[in-house]
């Protein structure tokens, strides 16, 4: 696949499954990774059952590679070797009043409006965001992760607006319900 097209399906073990696409089903995704609440394996089987449109024919030995695949997609066409070390600096869910905006203009248009948009469009829309209220946020907490000072103007927005900076370590009340309830599909 040239970087020109957009994926609608992954080839596993020598077969094409078709995936969700939408910006909106991945976000809903990595909400779902992000919270804390899943052990490894269940992460993989959660992935594996929100994109890919019928999971259940992908063949048991063929997990890990259908997973391999759906990250891949997921950051974009990256291969592991190309992708950075992740240090937490945002979260999608929490993020959202801030990406979107940022997104929305990058792009000219109101994204959640439409119909739907490719995961990889949204992806580079959100990798052009310049200027904004979204990149100071990422800014100082960039530099507060790596213990950095802060100049002037990021100080008074950091203590006007911690709330917004500060990334929250989102506990749900669901997540034993939601953790049983993927034990018994894989049972």
């Amino acid at each position: 696949m040239s970087g020109y097209e957009l994926p609608t399906a992954l080839e596993v073990g020598g077969v094409e499954y078709a995936i969700r696409t939408d910006w909106r089903d991945v976000l809903y995704l990595l909400g779902l990774l992000s919270g804390g609440g899943y052990e490894p394996d269940e992460q993989a089987a959660v992935c594996l059952g929100v994109l890919y449109e019928q999971w259940e024919s992908i063949p048991g030995p063929l997990w890990q590679e259908a997973l391999d695949r759906a990250v891949e997609f997921i950051d974009g066409g990256l291969l592991p070797e190309e992708r950075r070390a992740p240090v937490r600096l945002m979260d999608w869910e929490q993020d959202a009043g801030l990406i979107v905006p940022a997104v929305n203009r990058v792009l000219g248009t109101e994204i959640r409006a439409g119909a739907y948009m490719h995961w990889w469009t949204f992806l580079g829309a959100y990798m052009e965001i310049g200027e904004s209220l979204f990149a100071s946020v990422l800014a100082i907490r960039r530099k507060k992760a790596r213990g950095k000072k802060l100049e002037k103007y990021e100080q008074e927005l950091y203590r006007e607006n911690r709330a917004l900076v500060d990334l929250r370590r989102r506990e749900r009340e669901d997540d034993r319900a939601r953790r049983e309830a993927l034990k018994e599909l894989f049972v």
